[in-house]
C-alpha cells in the first residue's frame, strides 16, 4: 500500500505553482521555488507571531530579523552591514526598520565614523531571549520530533545560500537584458 502511494505521488510530477515554468529544462528548480515561497510565507508568519507572543507586538518579519541581527554577537551593526547580511537592495527598508525598533526602545542608534550604527538595548535583548525560549518550546521540539538529520538540514541551508548567488547573477543579467 505504501509503495502504491509513493508511485502515485511520483506520477503527478513535481509540485509547483506554475506548470509552464516546470515544463522547461529543470522542473526540480520550479519545485524548489514553490517550496521556498510557501516556506518563506510560513516562516514570516511564524516569526511575527512568535515575537508577538514574546511581547513584541506589531513588528513585521523584516523588523524581527533585523532585531535578532542587531542582537547577534552583541556587536553594533551598520545599516549597510544589515543590508548585505539580508541581501536587501532597498536601504530604506532597513532604515525604516531601525527607526521603528529605536522608537520602541529595542535598539539604540550609534556611530562608527560617519556610519550610523544600531546596538541592542536591554529591552531588545530581553525580547530576543523570550523569543528564543518560545522558539525552543513551540518549534524546535516539534521539528526534532521529525527525526531530521541536522547535517542534511545544514547542507540544504548551504545550498540555499549558493542558489541565492545564482538568482542574484540572473537578476543582474535580467536588468541589462
Amino acid at each position: 500500500m505504501a509503495q502504491q502511494k509513493s508511485t502515485a505521488a511520483a506520477d503527478i510530477g513535481p509540485i509547483v505553482s506554475a506548470s509552464h515554468l516546470a515544463d522547461g529544462g529543470m522542473p526540480a528548480l520550479s519545485e524548489m521555488e514553490f517550496g521556498l515561497v510557501i516556506l518563506s510565507n510560513a516562516f514570516q508568519r511564524w516569526i511575527t507571531r512568535c515575537t508577538s507572543a514574546a511581547g513584541g507586538e506589531g513588528l513585521s518579519a523584516i523588523e524581527v530579523q533585523i532585531l535578532h541581527a542587531v542582537n547577534h554577537r552583541e556587536r553594533d551593526k551598520s545599516q549597510s552591514e544589515l543590508c548585505m547580511m539580508f541581501n536587501i537592495e532597498d536601504t530604506h527598508v532597513v532604515a525604516y526598520a531601525l527607526k521603528k525598533l529605536e522608537a520602541l526602545g529595542l535598539v539604540e542608534a550609534g556611530r562608527r565614523g560617519k556610519e550610523k550604527t544600531a546596538r541592542i538595548t536591554k529591552t531588545g535583548a530581553d525580547l530576543c531571549l523570550r523569543y528564543r525560549d518560545l522558539r525552543e518550546k513551540l518549534l524546535i521540539d516539534s521539528v526534532k520530533s521529525l527525526g531530521l538529520d541536522e547535517a542534511r538540514v545544514s547542507e540544504i541551508a548551504a545550498l540555499m545560500r549558493v542558489m541565492s548567488g545564482q538568482y542574484d547573477q540572473a537578476s543582474r543579467a535580467a536588468a541589462s537584458y
